[in-house]
């Protein structure tokens, strides 16, 4: 087992999700994670991806600003928003609210999209963009719905469903970006990190799980 060692460039997580860290774990990430604490309910009326763009600049900026981030870390912010219709979609917040949605949702196909903002502390430079994916859901009845519902689960995740949990069997097909639903897409944070002069392995902590000579890499096990 090889220990972990500090990345070359350390990255600080603006971001409360677990699916995030998770996600930029297996990846070989190991971040700091500082929450922004800002309201995503002061943002209205922007369009979807739009919003989630507006969203991930505004954690990415609340967090970059601390005294205690390193003078030589990026700092990425994400947010995720549904697009349905043509409507934002966030986090439901009540079973009622959570029922609702898939039952609008169901056998029908939306638009997840993750904004995402990366500011480099040493220079100063920030670079934003959004990732879309369409996702596809299957045609569930009322006692699944009721059941996923009962869980919990989709009361506090964008769109009311999550591809790496319980709602993972009510989602048909996906066209893009699987990681972009979880919430962060890594080949959108490789060309960002790039954008502002930082190669990805820089970022990478030896012996993290996911990363190469250290446990959980092995095929066939």
């Amino acid at each position: 087992m090889t220990a972990p060692t500090p990345a070359r460039t350390p990255l600080v997580l603006a971001s409360a999700s677990p699916a995030r860290l998770a996600t930029l774990r297996r990846a070989g990430i190991e971040p700091t994670v500082i929450v922004s604490g800002v309201d995503e309910e002061q943002v209205r009326g922007l369009p979807p991806a739009a919003l989630a763009l507006r969203l991930a600049s505004l954690k990415c900026a609340a967090v970059a600003g601390l005294p205690e981030v390193p003078d030589d870390a990026l700092v990425l912010g994400c947010d995720s928003v549904l697009e349905l219709d043509g409507r934002a979609l966030g986090k439901p917040g009540t079973a009622e609210e959570a029922t609702a949605r898939w039952r609008e949702m169901r056998g029908r196909s939306a638009v997840l999209h993750t904004g995402h903002s990366l500011a480099d502390r040493t220079s100063g430079r920030v670079e934003e963009a959004t990732a879309s994916t369409t996702v596809h859901f299957a045609d569930v009845d009322d006692a699944e719905v009721a059941a996923y519902v009962a869980t919990g689960e989709p009361l506090h995740v964008a769109g009311a469903f999550t591809v790496d949990g319980l709602g993972a069997a009510f989602v048909t097909g996906i066209e893009g970006d699987h990681h972009n639903v979880v919430g962060v897409s890594l080949p959108l944070v490789r060309d960002l990190a790039a954008r502002l002069g930082h190669a990805w392995p820089d970022l990478w902590t030896w012996g993290s799980p996911g990363t190469p000579g250290s446990p959980g890499t092995q095929s066939g096990a």
